[in-house]
């Protein structure tokens, strides 16, 4: 990328805070860059939580309006934090700044790349088939390209179980891998000695151009804490103690009760 000129970079995270959360840390990253302006779309009620993780930077912020009316969505309700949401102002939106340079979207928002197209972004095809082989649920299959990995049928969700998978929420599924397949490459908020055989796998056999530019949260110099948190503290006891600690999550929009965090801890325990 030269820097000759500004260079525009469009963010649209998915509206949802743990997924919004590490576009924002690439926002930051970016703004690092000299010549570099950054915008990011999101819906109305969503502006004081990315405004926050924002503030004292130069990115721009584009409300997009939210859909009126929708069938099982409550007014003023645009997080997946409490119900899914979708944008469907964005190329008007984008009609209307200076051109971008490029687009940065979560992989959920595949519709996203059919507006990206529109503004020259090229493409490139690719799809894969995952679970070729056994019929039975509990047979170990090979997976495709990694072969000292197996798996059963089992450790995959339903509806990758089926033979000739169909329904809504394949037809969603299928769009995202289309998408992601036809876009230009894939952000990875991660770094290349982490996990080099399956970025080079990327690289080489899927021919999806992966950029590992993570851990992005240390790009936020806003929030770098001088102190050490006390489960920081916490974790550096375990190791000079030479103890092994097993973190367990359930993702950001989780509702645990006091009964079922009580079995868990159970069932963890009885495991060994």
């Amino acid at each position: 990328m030269g820097f000759t000129s500004i260079s525009h970079v469009i963010l649209f995270p998915f509206m949802s805070n743990g997924h919004t959360i590490p576009l924002l840390h690439l926002a930051h990253l970016l703004l690092l860059l000299p010549r570099i302006a950054v915008t990011v779309f999101k819906t109305p009620a969503n502006r004081p939580f990315i405004s926050n993780f924002l503030v004292n930077t130069t990115a721009s912020i584009v409300d997009l309006p939210f859909p009126e009316n929708v069938t099982g969505i409550s007014p003023g309700i645009e997080s997946t934090d409490k119900l899914p949401s979708t944008s469907l102002g964005f190329e008007h939106a984008v009609q209307d700044m200076p051109r971008a340079s490029f687009l940065v979207s979560y992989g959920f928002l595949w519709w996203t790349l059919e507006s990206a197209t529109k503004f020259g972004f090229p493409r490139s095809v690719f799809v894969h088939q995952l679970l070729n082989g056994p019929e039975s649920d509990d047979e170990l299959i090979t997976v495709t390209g990694f072969p000292w990995i197996r798996l059963t049928r089992n450790a995959f969700d339903p509806l990758f179980k089926n033979v000739e998978p169909k329904g809504p929420q394949f037809e969603l599924l299928m769009d995202q891998v289309i998408a992601t397949s036809n876009s230009y490459g894939t952000i990875a908020n991660s770094f290349y000695e982490l996990g080099p055989v399956f970025v080079e796998h990327l690289n080489r056999e899927a021919k999806h151009k992966v950029w590992c530019v993570g851990p992005l949260c240390l790009a936020d110099r806003t929030r770098v804490q001088l102190q050490k948190p006390t489960w920081i503290e916490w974790l550096d006891q375990k190791l000079k103690q030479g103890r092994s600690v097993m973190y367990v999550a359930f993702g950001i929009q989780a509702e645990i009760s006091p009964e079922q965090l009580k079995e868990i801890s159970s069932g963890l325990e009885e495991s060994n």
